[in-house]
Order: C-alpha cells, then structure tokens, then sequence
C-alpha cells in the first residue's frame, strides 16, 4: 500500500444533504455547519474494503481532520454533496481518498449522533456498503495517515482490546454488520 497522492479533496464549503430521520433531504448546508455543536442530521455512507484474502482495509484518519484525527476506521467514509447519489459519491470518494474502484453492496442505513469535543459532532443518516478490492490502494496524505489490512477476528479482537483507537462509527457499524449481517460480511471476509 502507498501513500503519495496529496490531493485537496473536501473543503469545509461544501453543500451537504440533510435528511429527516426517514432519510428524506430536508435541504443543505455546508459540511462545517453539520458538524458544528451536536449536529445536524445529514446523508452520509460508510465503506468496508476487503482483498482477496478476506482481509479489511482500515485506515487511520489523517492528522488534520476536524473530527477523530488519527482514529483508526474503516476503508472510507464521507458525505453526498448537494446533487450526488450515494453511487456517484462513494465511487467519487474512493477515487479520492484511495485511488481505487469498487463495485459495493448496500447493507443497511442507520442514523447515530457521536460527539468530539469542543470541535463538533457527527449527526449522520449512514448508508454501510461492503466491497472487494481489486486494485492496490493509493492513499491520498491529505486524507489518511496510514493504512492496514486485517482480518475480521483480528478487528474484532482488537476493537474489545482498544476500542479508544477507533471511530464511533466503526465500532456501531461492526457490530451490527457481525451480529445481524453475518452472511454479507461473510461473502467479503472469506478468501474468495
């Protein structure tokens, strides 16, 4: 796995969707306003990236994010901006963050609030998609700090041991992807 890419890839200006609690858009705002205080509810997706091995690609937020800098969390995550579909953003966000492709398999939706601080909040309406990774990752630097491969008891494993190392995020969709997805998580963590 590299890491060379340094692209400028989000700004703080951008136009996110917010959504009501049935996932309807109710308008937009930019991305620094959603995550301003508590929050505002807005459309976001989480991605999980296996190998051929079965192995999950993690990677460790990059130094500068505004929220959880240097957490460790899944592949990718971002946000819809004002006009995307959830198909045009993830692959717009995996071009960007990893330099890769992928076809993904919607999960299921949640909605959850996690705080960090005096420096804001994530108030998100979370679509999980699952995917095999057919290219190397390139990570881009201005995004991610390090990447890793591993399997899915070893994540589980170490989720238990340091849970403090990793995003809300991650830790809520893990589990409900282990206890109420076991059969889709299981098409992706065996070698195939």
């Amino acid at each position: 796995m590299t890491k060379s890419s340094v692209n400028i890839v989000s700004s703080e200006d951008e136009l996110l969707v917010l959504v009501d609690a049935e996932d309807n858009e109710t308008g937009h705002m930019t991305k620094a306003e959603c995550h301003d205080g508590a929050g505002v509810l807005h459309r976001a997706f989480s991605v999980f990236l296996f190998n051929q091995h079965g192995e999950i690609l993690l990677q460790q937020r990059g130094a500068d994010k505004r929220l959880w800098p240097m957490y460790w969390s899944n592949s990718c995550c971002s946000h819809p901006r004002k006009g995307e579909s959830l198909e045009f953003a993830t692959t717009r966000r995996l071009q960007d963050e990893l330099n890769v492709s992928a076809t993904l398999e919607f999960v299921y939706k949640f909605a959850y609030q996690a705080g960090f601080g005096e420096a804001g909040s994530e108030n998100e309406m979370c679509s999980v998609f699952l995917g095999r990774l057919d290219d190397e990752p390139n990570a881009n630097a201005t995004e991610i700090e390090a990447m890793r491969f591993v399997t899915a008891d070893h994540l589980s494993d170490e989720l238990a041991a340091t849970p403090d190392k990793f995003t809300p995020w991650l830790k809520l969709e893990w589990q409900c992807l282990s206890e109420e997805f076991p059969a889709a998580l299981a098409k992706y963590s065996v070698p195939g």
